[in-house]
């Protein structure tokens, strides 16, 4: 019984020295965040399609059961929203394709203005990827989230390639108005939707984003740990992402969800033990 917890990144400047060691090659920072987490958002992947060498790196820096939900660039998701994109999609494949097993889920999120319109063109480019590759898809068209139908409407796609839908749960950062320079950043960002917890596969995965007040953060995912508790006891096999706007606490954080729900399900098999960090010195 397994329960995969993680961040939205694997280094961050906060980090260094309290929860990694430092200073680290980039080399080694993955390896150094795999004794915290069991999984991580790949994010960067948006932003532009990796080297297959650096990829290889990703995966001789973690455990073959480490997941990776890695997202697929912009290019496709965002610019050719989903349409004409086969060269870069193959492209991406062939880039990411050494993280084996790693490499727990493709993640395709759609800009806020992909709505019910566009199922068709998502049911398309669904059929096209190569079978065998788990595939979640995270909508942000407010109808998806209000109207029954609609929803119905985007399950029924999924469901037809066994891919899942993944939320991103914003209702602890909205709750209260922003006290912090990373709040207000992240209120200007992150979408504001209703809270969705419905797992289509035996995967569920989760996006959780707290305050930069830890308190508050645990407070607000009082849900998810019930949730998760429920999946587990079905057979499930969840992966959650902790995160805050400032994002300086997510790694103990994502643990201390981990134990919560552990306490919950005492067969849940435990996290690595982080490497311990050596005090800063002076000299």
């Amino acid at each position: 019984m397994r329960l995969h917890v993680g961040c939205a990144m694997w280094t961050l400047a906060p980090w260094q020295g309290r929860f990694v060691p430092h200073p680290l090659p980039p080399t080694e920072r993955l390896r150094a965040y795999a004794g915290w987490c069991n999984a991580v958002e790949g994010n960067t992947t948006f932003y532009a399609t990796p080297a297959r060498g650096t990829v290889e790196t990703w995966a001789a820096q973690t455990d073959p059961d480490f997941r990776f939900v890695i997202k697929l660039p912009r290019t496709i998701t965002h610019e050719r929203r989903l349409s004409g994109a086969a060269t870069e999609l193959t492209a991406f494949l062939d880039a990411v394709e050494p993280l084996g097993s790693r490499e727990h889920a493709l993640w395709v999120q759609l800009p806020g203005s992909f709505g019910p319109g566009d199922l068709g063109v998502l049911a398309g480019f669904l059929r096209q990827l190569p079978e065998g590759r788990r595939v979640a898809v995270e909508v942000r068209h407010r109808d998806f989230f209000t109207d029954d139908r609609t929803a119905a409407r985007l399950e029924h796609v999924l469901g037809a390639v066994g891919a899942e839908w993944v939320p991103f749960d914003t209702v602890a950062l909205f709750q209260q108005p922003p006290t912090s320079d990373a709040e207000r950043e992240a209120w200007t960002k992150k979408p504001r939707l209703p809270r969705r917890a419905r797992a289509l596969t035996g995967w569920p995965i989760v996006r959780y984003i707290g305050r930069d007040d830890a308190d508050q953060t645990v407070e607000g995912w009082a849900f998810w740990v019930e949730t998760v508790v429920g999946w587990l006891r079905e057979g499930r096999s969840p992966t959650v992402f902790i995160h805050t706007p400032d994002n300086a606490e997510a790694p103990p954080l994502a643990r201390r969800f981990h134990e919560e729900v552990r306490v919950r399900v005492p067969d849940l098999a435990p996290l690595p033990t982080p490497e311990p960090v050596e005090p800063l010195t002076l000299f």
